[in-house]
């Protein structure tokens, strides 16, 4: 059995800063290390290699819930305390955290909203959103790119998408990182208090907005939901809805947001490369693609053992937790030639951002339409753009991103 010995250990610290700065040196030895090691202070198995990853991402003896085949003294788990109760309502009845049949009937009622055509129907709101901004970081002489761009655009292409009033958008964004919290490994008790509060009032408000558009129905996903609810035989709950709006608005930002500044981290970091960028931005489409590979927004992915399996030959046991390594998948020799190396004009790119399989991220298209149009509003209105001031990594592993990234234009 791949055993996790002191060495391997110190290849994989979620909970140091320097890993978290930079993980790829550390995942590259646990590769070299081994197709599954087994990391004690997670309880977790972890699965560093791409082929590995994608294959298990697209197995059904895993699941992201057990709940619907096992009691959690079946699984062999321990319930979450009954306190938590309001973040695992709002949590566990999203189509992230459910499987088929409940995960098949309320994707295939969300897709509606995000068909290709839909998407591609958002493309000129969303350049002109992303103009708009841009337009007034230009205007500020630089500023945040985070908090000046990253944030507010995805926030509200995916508010505006939901039918969110542009006043009530606000607290959006904290409430999906105090929720977000949760998604770590090893979530202390301030995070859970924070994850509960945000939970129960990011809940009351969408109660109030359904029940809202009940009475009064508009072109938005929410109405879409609503008469879902009310007429289709595979009908969404209430909670469902609840439960849906919360993950489409905390997914539909997150990734982007943080694919945003790790981007334009990883472009400063590589001069040539955003040289070439600005050069040709026929490169957009690719480039998009490689920051999303080079510096992934979501390092982990976590699924449990619904039946044993086996990897190069050791048994993970039913009950047991898989912990598939993004970033590492995503820096594989055996699948990306140099994949420490930016290169903008990468073709054969098989990144597994999106993740795969049932899970594959729904709104991969309309992120992809996002980042595009920040890089090119960038490009085409701030093109001497640079770095005001070395940034600050946020101290979360999975959900990887910047704390601001100061620039001047």
């Amino acid at each position: 059995m791949a055993a996790f010995d002191r060495d391997s250990f110190d290849s994989f610290d979620p909970w140091d800063p320097s890993f978290v700065a930079d993980p790829y040196p550390g995942y590259a030895e646990l590769r070299e290390r081994g197709r599954v090691h087994y990391h004690e202070p997670t309880d977790q198995w972890l699965v560093p290699h791409h082929a590995d990853v994608s294959a298990l991402l697209r197995d059904r003896r895993l699941g992201r819930t057990y709940t619907h085949r096992y009691t959690h003294e079946d699984f062999g788990r321990t319930p979450p305390p009954p306190e938590h109760e309001p973040f695992r309502t709002l949590n566990d009845h999203g189509m992230l955290d459910l499987e088929p049949p409940d995960h098949t009937r309320i994707r295939r009622l969300v897709s509606k909203a995000f068909t290709p055509r839909t998407v591609e129907r958002l493309k000129p709101y969303v350049r002109s959103l992303a103009d708009e901004l841009v337009g007034r970081l230009v205007e500020a002489g630089g500023g945040d790119l985070l908090t000046d761009l990253a944030e507010p655009l995805p926030v509200a292409v995916i508010a505006e998408m939901l039918g969110i009033p542009e006043s009530d958008r606000a607290p959006l964004r904290p409430w999906s990182a105090e929720i977000c919290g949760m998604y770590e490994l090893n979530p202390s008790e301030e995070t859970a208090t924070r994850a509960v509060r945000a939970s129960l009032e990011f809940s009351e408000y969408l109660r109030a907005l359904i029940a809202a558009r009940r009475e009064k129905p508009g072109d938005d996903l929410v109405s879409g939901l609503i008469a879902a609810h009310d007429e289709d035989d595979d009908r969404l709950t209430e909670q469902e809805m609840v439960s849906t709006c919360a993950l489409l608005l905390n997914a539909g930002h997150e990734a982007t947001v943080n694919a945003t500044v790790n981007g334009w981290w990883a472009l400063f970091r590589n001069p040539a490369q955003l040289a070439a960028l600005r050069a040709d931005h026929s490169l957009v489409p690719t480039a998009v693609e490689e920051l999303m590979r080079y510096d992934t927004p979501l390092q982990l992915f976590e699924r449990w053992v619904l039946d044993e399996i086996e990897i190069d030959g050791t048994a993970i046991p039913r009950g047991a937790e898989v912990a598939m390594l993004f970033g590492s998948a995503n820096h594989d020799p055996a699948v990306f030639t140099a994949p420490d190396r930016l290169d903008l004009t990468r073709r054969d790119n098989p990144h597994i951002s999106f993740s795969a399989g049932t899970h594959y991220c729904i709104g991969a298209p309309l992120a992809r339409i996002e980042l595009s149009a920040s890089v090119t509003a960038l490009l085409e209105h701030a093109p001497a753009l640079r770095l005001a001031a070395e940034p600050e990594r946020k101290p979360n592993f999975v959900i990887r991103g910047l704390k601001g990234l100061a620039v001047e234009v």
